[in-house]
């Protein structure tokens, strides 16, 4: 889990400044495919994995999913190479990587079949510390086990699934938006965007391993579920904080004049905003909102300070919620195989960074970000009505059939 984060960190940062460079043709809304297709793989992936490893030993898929991971980066590593298409070749490589990536299912199984149901929560933590570590910078358990008898609770399964959809959606269109929204807001180049987005991202890393470490003794306090419940809560201020306010309004690329494509707006409020836009030296390009999103002349823009103040809060809320979902799901599933159930969980995860990425790259660049982050509050505040109502339901396998008390 380490050493995937590790990859996944200093890939994800630089897929816009890359994509651009490799490929003239390439827009903000390809870039929404290509990061959803590194979770089209690991969707598919996922519960063949996980049903591979409940029949044959775990090292088996695990072994396969690495060497076909090293061969995706390989790969993405030369997708500048080819004189034309490069764009398509980025999409096929990252979609190889997130299919290499559908191993997370086998991880997650062995720990909850490894575990005790007391052991599980820091087993768990333990195990998301070391990927959010990844940020920053096994033998099988072949004992046969007496199943219980007892059905699983599956609503508790499928509310499960959802929040955790709903967990990886919110953070995969968080992170896909970083780069396009830092450098249309702050007029940041690509090599400025790429920088201070890593600082940004390895900040939350570290962030994230501290909130990990501290799950594991705030859980034996309140429980899971409170702190799931509070986690989305906390996310929900994050995004909450993005909407734009204001009258000060972010710079137009002002080179980009020159093109046809100029939204409606009055010769007047484009003379005051070329005069606003200080004339620097775009070497790399011009920097500022392109003229081509409309929205760029009548929304405000997100200052710096809403923006950190957001980033901080998402990760405070999202390894909380991530860590505790699975947590929850992997208690709830009792002592049976897990690995079908956990590669489905790790699918619905997958599915998310699918859809989250497409999502905020179609809504961001058509409606801006006023539409995207409302729409955003608007699926959390969901997920927080879904939690309440299947409150009482998210309990261990064990004491939902009264063999332990909660």
């Amino acid at each position: 889990m380490f050493l995937s984060s590790v990859g996944f960190s200093i890939v994800i940062m630089s897929i816009w400044p890359y994509l651009q460079k490799i490929d003239q043709t390439a827009d903000a809304s390809f870039l929404g495919w290509v990061i959803a297709s590194f979770s089209l793989g690991q969707m598919v992936a996922s519960p063949i994995f996980g049903l591979w490893s409940n029949y044959r030993p775990r090292k088996e898929p695990l072994i396969v999913s690495i060497f076909i991971s090293v061969a995706a980066n390989c790969l993405y590593a030369y997708v500048h190479v080819p004189a034309s298409h490069n764009k398509y070749y980025m999409l096929v490589a990252r979609g190889l990587v997130g299919f290499g990536a559908g191993n997370v299912a086998v991880i997650r199984s062995y720990i909850a079949g490894a575990t005790s149901l007391q052991e599980r929560t820091s087993s768990m933590a333990n195990t998301s510390a070391c990927q959010a570590l990844g940020f920053i910078l096994g033998p099988a358990s072949t004992d046969e086990v007496q199943v219980p008898q007892g059905n699983i609770d599956q609503v508790a399964v499928v509310a499960t699934n959802v929040l955790f959809f709903v967990v990886l959606f919110i953070f995969a269109l968080f992170e896909t938006i970083v780069t396009p929204l830092t450098m249309d807001m702050y007029a940041w180049t690509r090599e400025q965007a790429v920088l201070y987005d890593g600082i940004i991202l390895a900040a939350l890393g570290v962030e994230a391993v501290i909130i990990f470490m501290g799950i594991k003794l705030l859980s034996k306090k309140i429980g899971e579920r409170a702190i799931l419940l509070g986690g989305f809560i906390v996310v929900w201020v994050g995004f909450f904080i993005l909407l734009p306010w204001g009258n000060q309004f972010p710079k137009i690329q002002w080179e980009d004049l020159h093109n046809n494509s100029i939204p409606n707006t009055t010769f007047g409020e484009i003379i005051i905003t070329l005069w606003k836009s200080p004339r620097e030296d775009h070497s790399e390009g011009p920097t500022g909102c392109p003229v081509e999103q409309a929205w760029c002349f009548y929304t405000p823009m997100i200052h710096l300070a809403q923006f950190l103040t957001s980033a901080v809060l998402i990760g405070i809320g999202y390894p909380s919620c991530n860590v505790m979902s699975y947590t929850l799901y992997s208690k709830i599933l009792g002592p049976k195989p897990q690995g079908v159930y956990m590669g489905w969980l790790t699918a619905s995860g997958s599915a998310a960074r699918i859809l989250g990425p497409v999502f905020i790259s179609q809504l961001y660049t058509s409606l801006g970000p006023r539409w995207a982050f409302s729409l955003v509050c608007g699926i959390v505040v969901l997920a927080i009505l879904l939690l309440v109502v299947v409150y009482k339901r998210l309990v261990a396998f064990s004491v939902r059939h009264g063999r332990i008390q909660e």
